[in-house]
């Protein structure tokens, strides 16, 4: 029978239509518990490489016949050796090109809508790690929110749509995945954003993202206005763009919201995120679009693959945004938290400037699931 490669193209056109998918995950027992690819539609059989070394026979009756099957790893070499003993049994498979390795890093882009003046904006989702990140284009010119360290799919996205990247932001200093930010900005000559009260740190120059700014995409009038909703960070920075779409960084998810401890200050800070949430977000119009730069679960995602939802609904479907005692909400975000992200300190220090990891670093540093929310 045979045996082909499954890139992750591929298998993220299954996760947002929802398709049905066997994965047979032959990594190590704690790393399959840790993150795997996500499916609602996604049935998983896991057991680590070594135990199938002598052969596939013993495990023939946990693979159904009547779905297509994945065999994934984390680099790739594993699967494929795997899914050729499966062939072998009678099987049709295929592996995941590139492995996990790969999965981590692949960005689908997604329209979310048209902007007022024949602009457009999209979404970048990166479903193996929880990771979204924004294109705002309006007459040729391009911003880029909370870009991955991933700069080659932006730059050359902007260029087969024509657009010119003028402008680059980070809502605020990321602690669990490398910003390509910078590297864009070098590459196009765009000026990078960054909110001053997270880049206290920094060893680069960038232009200070403050409360009241309006940064003017191509000739139209697109803005950005930053609305300062401190709390995840000292500094982080939200977005309204086209008095349409809340870009809210870390600080609000769909079904979750931001935790305020990945700089060690939780108590400190704690305070600041409910304000940011429970003042400032109530004065702005309950029509706006959420967008934000994480999601936790693969139920977050639209009918497109998108993320997004209306303010005023996740007022009353987030419980994050209705815990009205305030010493049961710092509770919840101090007390309730998730593991630190892998690596989390390296990251920041990686998103400073203070240290330049090689590829392969930067890859291993970001392994792992996205855990910047709390729920």
């Amino acid at each position: 029978m045979s045996v082909k490669a499954m890139n992750s193209k591929e298998v993220a056109r299954k996760v947002i239509e929802k398709k049905e998918l066997f994965i047979l995950d032959v990594r190590n027992e704690g790393d399959f518990a840790d993150w795997k690819i996500e499916g609602e539609n996604f049935d998983y059989f896991n057991i680590p490489y070594f135990e199938l070394l002598d052969g596939v026979e013993e495990i023939m009756d946990k693979i159904p016949a009547d779905k297509e099957v994945l065999v994934v790893c984390a680099k790739e070499g594993s699967s494929m050796m795997v899914a050729e003993m499966l062939s072998d049994e009678g099987l049709d498979v295929s592996y995941l090109e590139g492995g996990m390795k790969t999965w981590s890093e692949y960005l689908e882009p997604v329209k979310v809508g048209n902007l007022k003046d024949g602009g457009e904006l999209y979404q970048f989702v990166r479903l193996g790690k929880g990771c979204l990140s924004y294109m705002v284009v309006s007459n040729g010119e391009a911003a880029i929110i909370d870009a991955t360290r991933m700069a080659d799919v932006y730059v050359n996205f902007a260029k087969e749509i024509n657009a010119k990247i003028t402008h680059v932001f980070d809502t605020h200093l990321h602690a669990d995945h490398i910003s390509g930010g910078r590297k864009i900005a070098e590459a196009t000559g765009a000026t990078y954003w960054l909110p001053p009260k997270d880049a206290g740190e920094v060893v680069f120059e960038y232009a200070a993202l403050e409360g009241g700014n309006d940064v003017v995409i191509g000739n139209s009038t697109i803005n950005i206005h930053a609305l300062y909703s401190p709390g995840h960070t000292i500094g982080s920075t939200s977005f309204v763009i086209d008095e349409k779409y809340l870009l809210s960084g870390d600080i609000l998810f769909i079904d979750s919201i931001g935790r305020p401890d990945l700089a060690g200050l939780a108590e400190d800070w704690v305070g600041d995120l409910r304000e940011s949430l429970y003042t400032r977000y109530r004065e702005l119009s309950e029509e706006l679009i959420v967008l934000p730069a994480h999601f936790m679960i693969i139920e977050e995602l639209n009918e497109d693959g998108s993320v997004a939802e209306k303010l005023g609904t996740l007022f009353a479907q987030n419980h994050g945004l209705n815990i009205e005692d305030e010493n049961e909400f710092r509770s919840m975000v101090t007390e309730n938290l998730p593991p630190q992200p892998n690596a989390y300190q390296e990251i920041r220090e990686t998103n400073m400037g203070k240290i330049t990891p090689d590829e392969e670093k930067q890859r291993e540093m970001e392994i792992g699931p996205n855990r910047c929310a709390v729920r």
